[in-house]
């Protein structure tokens, strides 16, 4: 992005276009040097399954959902916003508030049959950090119910 003068994030962009194929090469990249790894993205089932299934072989796969309120959301995309470090991301304006309510709640979270931990990040961290760790690092995990 930073080589790109004038560069504008949308959906669907050229830049994010050659950047997916990229992501998922470095984490199979790793994941065959056996390299333990962190792969972080708002991974929506529809999107992401189709690309994390083919690595699932490769690794112990843990999945981290981390959940906060629509508006607390909308409101940190916009604080994060307000020094345009984030411009790779098409992200909402103050104006555009009830379109991403609607999005951030009908999101549906990758579902890839592997033990998963949910998280809320509206104060901190709950669970804790040395829970999130222990059960990422978990052979065995323990799947929450949603």
């Amino acid at each position: 992005m930073h080589a790109t003068p004038g560069f504008v994030g949308g959906a669907g962009d050229d830049l994010t276009m050659r950047t997916l194929p990229v992501f998922f090469e470095v984490i199979e990249l790793l994941l065959k040097a056996g390299v333990t790894t962190v792969a972080e993205a708002a991974f929506q089932d529809h999107v992401w399954r189709p690309r994390l299934t083919p690595l699932l072989g490769l690794a112990t796969v843990r999945i981290v959902h981390c959940r906060v309120d629509a508006e607390i959301a909308f409101d940190r995309i916009l604080q994060r916003n307000a020094d345009g470090a984030r411009r790779a991301h098409d992200e909402p304006g103050p104006d555009d508030r009830a379109d991403y309510l609607q999005r951030h709640r009908a999101f549906n979270r990758v579902d890839l049959g592997v033990p998963w931990i949910e998280v809320d990040t509206t104060s901190g961290y709950r669970p804790g950090i040395a829970e999130i760790t222990a059960f990422a690092g978990s052979p065995y995990g323990r799947s929450t119910s949603r």
